[in-house]
């Protein structure tokens, strides 16, 4: 009988600790032993929870401050951990008044094996960019989920229509086959909100993966098996906004959480203020305190408490999941002081990890600003290793797309954006695409002509940097019967979900031109995978002359050739325009037409065609 009193006592017990630790919220849940970043926050919320006292007794773990903040629902912990700490629970007590209200165990993990040397993408990758919503459906169950605002509509362009980590982890094999080793994913964390909620850029939970995409443990699976089959995974973050449905939105801890206390005001959007030494201090604030859309508040990270939150953020979900690299949104937008403390504390805590931040400006000297190892007049110095190169982007497709009979039109503009690579810290860091989820397909910007798409891809997978191609690309996806409209520039991937008449997965349905558009990508990707000229080798150019370009990228004794021909007829190039590359060779290796050739004549290209040539000294 007494047995039997004591264990009730232990179930009764039990009930009640999970029941007062169910009524606190708690962010993050779990940190790890032996980490860098040992001093953590916790940020505890509950019905006035700033009113307790936190108690913690544990050997190996130290309460150093208790910060309590004008909203009582909110207490702020920040913790030591020891060198010596080992995994387990740390009882966290709170009470009031001498009375314990609440109980919470918070847990500390093993790291796992060699997390700290995680490897980041790097310039022998190439990344997919896939919208999850949009590519391919793997687990229909949960396409609506009870209790959360927008459910499926795949007849709406602007819906969520299903796509899932399910979908994509079924068809890693083709991503791998095509030749990425690398994915970039749209943000996958919970989006909770009643319209566009697809799109994943207005956060409603900064720990949890959307439920209409998939949980945490199957995105921690997922990267797992992705790193099994060669692919990295790269995390979509943002720090300047979350959604306007996020909790702590709602019931900010503090008046300032928000940027212009939590009342809209649109960004100028003018991102000049930052380098600008004219600007003035009204501009400075519009841009990097203004929202982008009601729907997405500006968040203030000169705020201490939640600059520290979002640091923590980023560093547990690397080391919760094990992701190879950070593609972070809108990166000027935010307080520039805190992105050099954010990408600093990151780098520090895994010195072989890569970041990207998106600077969408085609200006180099825009870009440039935010690459680490700049020096800035400002003496602006930042961890960042890379950026996206938009200045490049937008002048390929210029170079590409316009006339050869004006000087400084046509391929002038690729030769002199990439002449302008001395303004950044590192050129060879950056990434760099034909296009992304932001605008419209490739092939409809180069009107639809194939020839010039097949240029383009050559360009981007030959060019210095880490390239980066969007879902659908290597089948023509287009958007062309609403050019700029973001529900068809992130169109369905064919095949993705049951019942689709068209399978780019298998190639059921695809047009001649699509299936050769796909070989063709195929071919491309899986020869530059292996091809360590692309990947590490010093770039020359030689300025464009009668609708044709060239460069050169140069290892040990070994080069690659490529040059691009925009002209209706097939010509021969003169060796001596390359003297100071070519040392008698008279033969070389054509990889796209897979044979030897002969340099007898000069380097023949054939008309309105991409070459390249592998040439051994």
């Amino acid at each position: 009988m007494k047995k039997i009193l004591f264990f009730s006592f232990l179930l009764v017990w039990s009930l009640v600790a999970q029941a007062q630790s169910a009524s606190l919220k708690v962010e993050p849940a779990n940190w790890w032993v032996d980490m860098q970043h040992h001093e953590i926050q916790l940020l505890v919320y509950g019905k006035n929870i700033g009113q307790c006292q936190a108690q913690i007794k544990h050997p190996a773990v130290r309460l150093t401050k208790s910060i309590r903040v004008p909203n009582p629902d909110y207490l702020f912990l920040y913790l030591a951990i020891n060198e010596n700490a080992r995994a387990g629970t740390v009882p966290i007590q709170f009470y009031q008044q001498e009375k314990k209200l609440h109980s919470y165990d918070f847990v500390l993990n093993q790291r796992a094996p060699n997390r700290a040397a995680l490897e980041g993408f790097n310039t022998s990758d190439v990344m997919y960019l896939i919208t999850p919503d949009r590519f391919a459906n793997g687990d229909p169950t949960n396409d609506n989920i009870a209790g959360m605002k927008e459910n499926a509509n795949r007849q709406f362009k602007g819906g969520r229509h299903g796509g899932d980590l399910k979908g994509i982890t079924n068809h890693l094999d083709y991503i791998a086959d095509l030749g990425f080793t690398a994915i970039w994913l749209n943000p996958i964390i919970e989006n909770d909100m009643p319209a566009y909620s697809y799109h994943g850029y207005a956060a409603t939970d900064f720990y949890q993966i959307d439920r209409r995409i998939g949980t945490n443990e199957a995105y921690r699976d997922f990267c797992q098996l992705a790193k099994q089959k060669g692919i990295k995974i790269i995390m979509d973050m943002i720090l300047n906004h979350a959604g306007s449905g996020h909790w702590f939105v709602h019931n900010p801890p503090t008046p300032d959480w928000i940027n212009l206390g939590g009342t809209f005001q649109g960004t100028n959007h003018r991102r000049q203020t930052i380098q600008d030494i004219h600007a003035s201090e009204y501009d400075k604030k519009a841009f990097s305190d203004g929202w982008f859309v009601v729907t997405m508040p500006d968040l203030n990270q000169r705020n201490e408490l939640f600059a520290d939150y979002l640091i923590q953020n980023t560093i547990w979900w690397i080391e919760y999941a094990g992701i190879s690299g950070i593609r972070m949104d809108t990166y000027p937008y935010p307080d520039k002081d805190f992105m050099n403390r954010w990408t600093c504390a990151v780098m520090q805590e895994y010195p072989n990890f890569n970041i990207v931040g998106e600077e969408w400006s085609t200006n180099a000297a825009i870009v440039a600003y935010w690459q680490k190892g700049k020096n800035n007049p400002d003496g602006y110095t930042s961890c960042l290793p890379s950026v996206m190169d938009f200045p490049l982007q937008d002048a390929v497709v210029k170079a590409l797309r316009e006339g050869e009979q004006i000087y400084g039109q046509g391929l002038a503009k690729a030769y002199e954006a990439l002449a302008m690579d001395f303004l950044y810290a590192d050129p060879n860091q950056l990434v760099i695409f034909p296009d992304n989820h932001d605008m419209d397909r490739i092939i409809t910007q180069l009107n639809n002509d194939f020839e010039l798409f097949k240029m383009a891809m050559v360009y981007f997978a030959t060019m210095r940097g880490v390239p980066q191609f969007y879902y659908g690309t290597e089948i023509l996806m287009h958007s062309n019967t609403l050019p700029g409209d973001h529900g068809l520039i992130r169109s369905d991937f064919p095949g993705g979900w049951s019942g689709d008449t068209v399978n780019a997965f298998t190639g059921k349905g695809l047009t001649t031109l699509q299936k050769e558009a796909q070989s063709f990508t195929k071919k491309l990707l899986n020869w530059r995978k292996t091809n360590t000229i692309i990947h590490h080798g010093k770039l020359i150019q030689f300025a464009p002359e009668k609708g044709v370009y060239s460069y050169v990228r140069i290892q040990g004794n070994k080069q690659v050739m490529v040059v691009f021909n925009k002209n209706e007829a097939e010509l021969y190039l003169p060796l001596v325009k390359f003297a100071e590359l070519f040392d008698g060779q008279s033969k070389a290796f054509s990889v796209l037409e897979n044979k030897a050739v002969s340099l007898a004549k000069g380097i023949r290209v054939g008309a309105k065609s991409a070459l390249i040539l592998e040439i051994e000294k």
